[in-house]
């Protein structure tokens, strides 16, 4: 009789000690679960972020480039309006030497 008894209590402990376990084993399952849903909201959501960020300086480098072509277009500019003062004054300087040739007299 002890013997069953001692055997009976053995069956207890071990099946108490295996649902035990498996119910540690059910939560790391259900975590793991959790972890692995996460896990993926995370790659898509950095995959997104990634996205808008090369967005961004897509943007970035053309607002660059059309910074760089006024600067361009200022630098023509200037350059043009230098060469038009250089041709201004020297029509004034031709102007000015031809009115004073006119007015030399003549030994004629």
């Amino acid at each position: 009789r002890l013997k069953k008894e001692a055997l009976e209590s053995c069956v207890a402990f071990g099946e108490a000690l295996v649902d035990k376990m498996n119910t540690g084993v059910a939560a790391a399952y259900q975590n793991q679960k959790k972890l692995d849903q996460e896990l993926k909201q995370l790659q898509s959501h950095t995959a997104e972020y990634s996205k808008i960020a090369s967005q961004w300086m897509s943007m970035v480098d053309g607002f660059s480039q059309s910074l760089k072509e006024i600067g361009d277009v200022e630098n023509w500019a200037k350059t043009i309006e230098n060469d038009m003062q250089i041709v201004c004054k020297s029509l004034e300087f031709a102007y000015k030497g031809s009115n004073e040739a006119s007015s030399l007299p003549s030994n004629s």
